[in-house]
């Protein structure tokens, strides 16, 4: 499997060109001839001092939820930037979903929609109320956010014989057509979750996973548990959504859908990271779930659950009452038991590898489909991932250690890394133990299985289990969270040599 991982560690390379690619397309998709307009005539000819400039943002995630920018600008009849709007919109044409022009002399008013608060709230904003002016009006889809629609527009008219003046609308807000009622959209495809936050807590954010099996729904769960490595996901995958919790505690999301499919409600926590428990819904199309969140627990929808959900039959999480516990472990007994340094696992090749098993000739890598190698790629690419960070979170420790004088350290400034250090490592295992099944499951040579073990995570957590020693020599003890650390590395230790075993001797 050593071979494997060095053919994937090269498709990787060529995957994370493909995924530059991909984000250079993204960042194309977006309206530039417009935006660079707009941008040259407010710094040239705006009214800075005299705009208007909202921004609402999360105050935990800093997710954006609004932002309005409004200026007032007068220049020239034949300033160069004013004479090339026309054909700076239709250039970007291609990128918008909705694009009008109105010349002057038309009696039309225009005004958009400006939907916030989770859809509770809606302004309009008038941007053209009279026939002498002439407009130019563009919508398209947030890079970064699906659910948010940006706006640009630009309004002027005739001041006097050698100059206009006008305003520019720079807009960003929900999509009106996911919390409005369209009369073109086929509401019997549309499932909706509409979620209220009970009073006894005070998240902010839910993340909504979306999948056609239950399966499927896991593989996207366990994919990370850091909510910045999923918001980057979320720019260019549509399977998962942000769920902002509004001033008065709702959340909601809908989504068209042809069929049944997997819902998982997951907390983003205040650190950052992704809570260990969720709940799953079952989405069916056409219905609405109606959920309250609360500390540890939650109000189900007992009518959906018994037509539709876990009491109807039909659900595909029958059985899977406890699939977050099962899956992440849960949270630990805070409860530490005191490591003597002694105990650190010392294990030798000799001793592991002495007998390997038969091995078989060649690997089934090419014999995969595209999506299956595409699966192992992400999951190699997410273990280097987790190593390098663990990696750093190791010099982070060792360096603040080094800098306090004397044997007698202050272990209060470290114990914070320490316990990231202990999510990326269970995160490590979970991933890797992923990968192995993975693998296997597609065909891959499992006599290969103690390659990818001993110089990959074996080697990883040895690693770390040397350094605990070696600071424990230095600093003549450890502290609490990090005698916590160093025994969960020797469990980690002790449960892959084990599974590795049992790989060679079936």
């Amino acid at each position: 499997m050593k071979k494997i991982f060095i053919m994937l560690l090269i498709a990787c390379t060529a995957m994370a060109t493909l995924n530059a690619q991909t984000q250079q397309r993204r960042t194309t998709n977006t309206p530039k001839n417009v935006i660079g307009a707009l941008d040259f005539i407010i710094g040239e000819s705006g009214n800075k001092d005299n705009q208007v400039y909202r921004v609402t943002k999360n105050p935990v995630t800093n997710i954006l939820e609004s932002k309005e920018q409004i200026v007032h600008f007068v220049c020239g009849v034949n300033d160069p930037m004013l004479l090339q709007v026309s054909q700076r919109f239709m250039n970007d044409e291609p990128v918008c979903y909705q694009i009008s022009h109105l010349a002057a002399g038309k009696i039309e008013s225009f005004s958009i929609k400006v939907v916030t608060e989770n859809g509770k709230k809606t302004n309009y904003v008038t941007l053209r109320n009279k026939p002498t002016q002439e407009m130019w009006y563009m919508a398209t889809k947030n890079a970064s956010n699906p659910q948010l629609r940006d706006v640009y527009a630009i309004v002027w008219e005739q001041k006097d014989q050698d100059h206009v003046e006008g305003d520019i609308y720079i807009i960003s807000s929900l999509r009106p057509d996911l919390f409005e009622k369209d009369m073109e959209r086929d509401r019997s495809k549309t499932f909706t979750l509409d979620g209220r936050m009970g009073d006894d807590i005070s998240d902010s954010l839910y993340v909504f996973y979306m999948a056609e099996t239950y399966e499927e729904l896991n593989q996207l769960t366990m994919m990370t548990d850091s909510y910045a490595e999923l918001k980057e996901y979320m720019k260019t995958h549509s399977n998962i959504l942000p769920m902002p919790v509004s001033r008065d505690k709702r959340f909601n999301v809908s989504v068209d859908i042809d069929k049944r499919m997997g819902g998982r409600i997951r907390t983003v926590m205040p650190d950052g990271s992704l809570c260990k428990f969720w709940t799953n819904i079952d989405m069916v199309p056409g219905k609405t779930y109606r959920i309250t969140t609360h500390n540890g627990f939650y109000s189900a929808d007992w009518d959906y659950e018994n037509r539709f959900g876990l009491r109807s039959g039909k659900s595909m999480f029958e059985g899977h009452d406890n699939d977050d516990v099962e899956l992440t472990g849960g949270y630990e007994d805070e409860e530490t038991d005191i490591v003597v340094p002694d105990t650190v696992a010392d294990w030798r090749e000799d001793d592991v590898y002495a007998k390997p098993a038969p091995r078989q000739t060649g690997n089934k890598l090419e014999e995969m489909t595209q999506a299956q190698q595409m699966e192992l790629m992400l999951d190699v690419q997410a273990i280097k991932a987790e190593i390098e960070r663990s990696k750093e979170l190791s010099k982070i420790i060792g360096a603040c250690l080094k800098e306090q004088p004397g044997v007698t350290k202050d272990w209060k400034a470290v114990d914070p890394t320490l316990n990231q250090l202990m999510k990326s490592n269970a995160a490590l295992d979970k991933r890797f133990e992923s990968f192995i099944k993975k693998a296997l499951k597609y065909g891959l040579d499992k006599a290969e299985a103690p390659e990818a073990y001993k110089d990959g995570i074996l080697k990883h957590y040895a690693e770390q289990a040397k350094g605990f020693a070696e600071l424990y020599q230095k600093c003549g003890s450890l502290s609490k969270t990090a005698q916590k650390c160093q025994k969960q590395v020797n469990k980690l230790i002790e449960k892959n040599m084990n599974d590795m075993i049992k790989l060679t001797t079936k």
